[in-house]
């Protein structure tokens, strides 16, 4: 899952959302402690078979993420 924030408090408010969503509705665990932070303009969860990035705008520009998976199929898009 990639997705973009609009500050670093939002980026820790969708981490902090997603674990909880994750551990309530199916009991999952992330392998690790989560990787970035909101100030770095990027963050990860590493849920083994999902990833959840979340970047700023300029960070997730700069890395352009996508284009490594472009060719995976989209499972979901939401804008």
């Amino acid at each position: 899952m990639v997705c973009t924030s609009q500050s670093s408090r939002q980026t820790e408010a969708i981490l902090d959302s997603v674990s909880m969503e994750l551990k309530q509705q199916a009991g999952l665990l992330p392998l690790h402690s989560p990787e970035g932070s909101g100030d770095s303009g990027w963050a990860l969860i590493d849920y083994s078979d999902v990833v959840v990035h979340v970047f700023d705008a300029p960070t997730r520009s700069f890395y352009n993420i996508e284009e490594l998976w472009k060719d995976a199929p989209v499972v979901l898009k939401i804008q």
